[in-house]
C-alpha cells in the first residue's frame, strides 16, 4: 500500500503506522504470524450468533467442506484398530462417543492425508486418552505408527507433570504450554491440522504445538524417544484417525473433518 500526503514526513509516518496496525501484523511471507501459546480464530463455525446442536453442521461449515465423523447416534464409520468391528467398551451415550468400560483403541474406517480435524472431549478426574492421526495398521499397537495429540487431566494425572506429555502435546516429542486445558468434567475443543509434513495442534482456541514431520528436529526428537524402537512411527503419508482407550471414561462429540487439497 502506498500513502501519499502533502503533510510533513513525520505525520505521514504516523498515518502509515495507523494503517498497518488496523490491517494486522504479518510475517515476511504475508501470513499471520503465530507461535505455540497464541490464540487464533479458525476451524468450524462456533459463532454464538449461529449455534448448532452437537454433532451437526451449520450451512457455513458444509459450504466450507466440513463433514461429520460421528453422527451422535451410531458408531458407523468406526472400528477397532486391527479389527473389523467396534470393540466392546465403546458406546453412544447421550449423543457422545464414549468409552464406558475396558475396550481397545478405535479408528476411522476411512483414511486421510491432509486435513483439519475438530473434536470436543471431556475426561473423568485423572483421565488419559489421545487422538491419533495418519495411523497405519500392521503394528501391535496404534502408537507404534501414529503420532498422538495427548488428551489429559493435567491436574490429576502424572503425565500432566511434564509439558511433553500434558494435554495438547505431540505425545513425548513436542510440549504444550500450560493453562490451555480445562478441568476434568468440562468440555475441551481440540483441532489438528496437517498439511504435508506441517502439523499443528490447537486446544481451546490456543495453538499449542507446531512442528514438521521428518525435519531434522523431529528426527532427533524421535531418536531420543521410545518411538525410535518402531520404524513405522510417523512414516505414513495417509492413515486413520484414532481414539485411544487408556482406562477411565472419556466422551467425544462434534468430531468433524475437512480435507485439504
Amino acid at each position: 500500500m502506498t500513502i501519499r500526503s502533502s503533510r510533513s514526513p513525520a505525520l505521514a509516518t504516523l498515518l502509515l503506522l495507523a494503517v498497518t496496525t488496523a490491517c494486522g501484523g504479518s510475517d515476511a511471507e504475508g501470513a499471520p504470524s503465530e507461535a505455540p501459546g497464541s490464540e487464533r480464530t479458525a476451524g468450524p463455525d462456533r459463532s454464538a450468533d449461529s449455534p448448532a446442536p452437537p454433532n451437526t453442521l451449520t450451512p457455513a461449515e458444509r459450504e466450507a467442506g466440513w463433514r461429520l465423523l460421528f453422527d451422535g447416534e451410531t458408531l458407523e464409520g468406526w472400528r477397532g484398530y486391527g479389527m473389523e468391528t467396534i470393540p466392546e467398551g465403546w458406546a453412544v451415550v447421550d449423543g457422545t462417543l464414549a468409552r464406558v468400560s475396558e475396550a481397545a483403541d478405535i479408528i476411522t474406517i476411512e483414511q486421510f492425508s491432509d486435513f483439519e480435524l475438530s473434536i470436543d472431549w471431556k475426561l473423568d478426574p485423572g483421565g488419559n486418552s489421545g487422538v491419533f492421526y495418519r495411523a497405519a495398521e500392521g503394528e501391535d499397537w496404534i502408537y507404534q505408527s501414529a503420532p498422538e495429540m495427548q488428551l489429559l487431566d493435567d491436574a490429576r494425572h502424572p503425565d500432566g507433570e511434564s509439558p511433553l506429555t500434558s494435554a495438547g502435546s505431540a505425545f513425548g516429542l513436542y510440549p504444550a504450554p500450560r493453562g490451555a486445558v480445562r478441568p476434568a468434567g468440562e468440555w475441551n475443543e481440540s483441532r489438528v491440522v496437517i498439511e504435508g509434513n506441517h502439523v499443528r495442534h490447537w486446544l481451546n482456541g490456543t495453538l499449542v504445538v507446531d512442528y514438521e514431520l521428518h525435519s531434522p528436529d523431529w528426527v532427533e526428537r524421535v531418536r531420543n524417544s521410545k518411538f525410535n524402537n518402531w520404524p513405522a512411527y510417523g512414516q505414513a503419508e495417509r492413515g486413520h484417525i484414532g481414539l485411544q482407550e487408556h482406562g477411565g471414561s472419556i466422551w467425544f462429540r462434534n468430531i468433524k473433518i475437512r480435507e485439504i487439497g
